[in-house]
């Protein structure tokens, strides 16, 4: 039986971390803020909204709400983006994607500034993540991987780590996040030759797919350590991963479980973000 990696843990350690900077930061006349831009009502920006508000009331980041109807135009987002930029009250922007037909998502992306962008979406963000330096922030979901591993210790330096997905919103982030923990990353994709064996190889697997029970006991081995990133509802109506969970968990030394895993961290490490960009703002 192997370890299951909870998220729990990793978030009440993270809310208790972020409590204290806000508290800290509000001591000295900081207030760290939120700008929250939703364009229309889709019912998953809706409940993750009121998730990310629920997590910042918890530990002191203020929320601020710019909602645009679903037939807003490009001009109008551009200004509200604008605003939030120039605003030195607000410290941190998260903008709901996608975007509506009617918006060119590279246009907005880029009118949004680097250090307000607390979600990883701009092309700062990312340069900052692949060259290792502080502008913007990287990606929620790649990161809230790392903080699992970090929080339930599992070694990275000197082991072999495979990413299996290319996106930019986590395999690719969290491959480069990994090497910068010195471990030796190997990035794959559903083309990849072999992959069940370049998975077996590994210490330590991170599954970003988007393709419900796509790893299974084939790629696994005893002694791995796997992160899954997926989240999708079966033929039953119930939340499952990009790993076969009754398969993985019987071989592998430790496993995120899909509900309850990577998903619930993913907020906590954005109110971190605000909370960090406040923490800029307050020492310049």
């Amino acid at each position: 039986m192997s370890t299951i990696l909870k998220g729990a843990p990793v978030v009440a350690a993270m809310n208790e971390a972020n409590a204290a900077r806000c508290a800290a930061l509000r001591e000295k006349g900081v207030v760290p803020t939120l700008a929250v831009v939703r364009v229309g009502e889709r019912p998953d920006d809706l409940s993750y909204e009121k998730g990310v508000m629920a997590r910042c009331a918890k530990v002191g980041v203020e929320v601020k709400q710019f909602l645009l109807p679903a037939d807003a135009s490009q001009e109008e987002l551009l200004r509200v983006i604008a605003g939030i930029n120039a605003d030195a009250a607000i410290h941190g922007c998260l903008l709901f994607r996608p975007l509506p037909k009617q918006f060119d998502d590279r246009t907005i992306r880029a009118a949004l500034s680097p250090e307000k962008d607390i979600d990883g979406i701009t092309d700062g963000s990312l340069a900052g993540v692949f060259t290792n330096t502080a502008v913007g922030y990287p990606p929620c979901t790649a990161q809230a991987c790392l903080e699992i591993l970090k929080f339930y210790n599992i070694p990275l330096s000197g082991r072999r780590a495979v990413v299996v997905g290319r996106s930019l919103v986590v395999g690719k982030p969290a491959a480069m996040m990994l090497d910068r923990e010195n471990a030796t990353v190997t990035l794959c994709n559903s083309r990849t030759q072999s992959l069940p064996d370049v998975c077996r190889e590994a210490d330590v697997v991170v599954v970003a797919m988007g393709r419900m029970g796509f790893i299974g006991a084939e790629h696994l081995r005893a002694g791995q350590v796997v992160v899954d990133v997926g989240i999708h509802v079966n033929e039953e109506g119930r939340l499952c991963g990009d790993v076969r969970f009754g398969e993985a968990e019987p071989v592998v030394e430790a496993i995120t479980p899909v509900p309850g895993g990577v998903g619930t961290v993913t907020t906590s490490v954005l109110v971190s973000h605000v909370v960090e960009a406040a923490e800029k703002a307050a020492s310049e």
